[in-house]
């Protein structure tokens, strides 16, 4: 894994598909192992990052609502 800054991704407000799109445009410019954290707000936003990740080969570090806030911690997979 690499020691860069992890990306963050402001997706709150958006609705399905945007969270994700955003979050793929931030993985396409990640190096290998890099950590993206991305804030969402839509509730399909989470099956959303699962099943993507699942085909993508991203690892899915951590997927966490906090009230109303979703935070998802992806890890760019090669």
């Amino acid at each position: 894994m690499t020691e860069d800054a992890p990306i963050e991704v402001d997706a709150r407000g958006l609705s399905c598909p945007m969270p994700l799109l955003k979050a793929r445009k931030a993985l396409a410019t990640a190096a290998t192992g890099q950590r993206i954290v991305v804030l969402a707000t839509d509730r399909g936003a989470e099956s959303d990052f699962r099943a993507y990740c699942d085909r993508a080969g991203h690892e899915l570090a951590g997927l966490e609502w906090q009230g109303d806030e979703l935070r998802v911690e992806l890890i760019r997979g090669e």
